[in-house]
């Protein structure tokens, strides 16, 4: 099972925060106990600067993205790509971080402070990656923070068609057993596709407080090193 870090030094909460305003505050740091604080309170970092870089801000999206396991929706060509792949969980964390963070990928945010960051986390058992894989190379993938019964996704890339939305969707069928929240903080016009919708920030933090206190899928309970 996880391990449980040292408590933050600060104070992270959302009672201040103004209805339809993201940016929430900046500032704090990167450490496990900080980022953990975070995610159980509906808050996440990333930078303000230029491809993430500069001061550290701290976002609670209203209206937050998200996807509940009964809404996917999975097309016909979809499902055959997924088909062709094989998926893994935790076998290339710091590769798929790392792509998620290639230098010339647009929209980059993610920094070498965040990589290391998600890397302690997931030598602690929170951070975990699913990976899409086809002919022995990994061709695509997702990382994020399981927390109990909510899977909080920071990333995804692709370097073949589908392979990201495929691991999304094998994401889905390692969470249904336990009725899982997904966020996904933004919605996009290509998540909405799979069945990603918007809540307020309100109606999120509820469905937080209830996913939190689920029991950790089986598949993120394994502790890797």
């Amino acid at each position: 099972m996880p391990i449980e870090p040292p408590p933050t030094q600060w104070h992270l909460d959302l009672s201040q925060a103004e209805p339809g305003e993201d940016l929430i505050g900046v500032g704090a740091d990167l450490e496990p106990g900080t980022l953990l604080t975070a995610y159980r309170s509906g808050i996440f970092p990333m930078g303000l600067g230029v491809k993430g870089r500069g001061t550290l801000g701290w976002w609670s999206p209203d209206p937050r993205g998200v996807l509940l396991p009964g809404d996917l929706r999975v097309s016909r060509s979809l499902r055959r790509s997924c088909a062709r792949f094989e998926f893994r969980v935790d076998t290339a964390f710091a590769q798929v971080v790392a792509q998620c963070a290639a230098p010339g990928r647009k929209g980059r945010w993610i920094t070498p402070p965040i990589e290391q960051a998600y890397a302690e986390l997931h030598r602690l058992g929170w951070a975990h990656s699913v990976e899409t894989w086809l002919g022995g190379e990994l061709v695509g993938g997702l990382y994020g923070v399981a927390v109990g019964g909510l899977f909080a996704g920071e990333s995804m890339f692709h370097r073949v068609t589908d392979a990201s939305k495929a691991a999304l969707v094998h994401l889905v069928s390692l969470v249904s057993p336990t009725d899982a929240l997904i966020d996904v903080q933004w919605s996009t016009d290509h998540l909405a596709t799979l069945g990603v919708t918007e809540v307020s920030r309100t109606a999120y933090l509820g469905l937080l407080s209830d996913a939190v206190r689920r029991p950790l899928p089986a598949a993120f309970a394994t502790l890797s090193r």
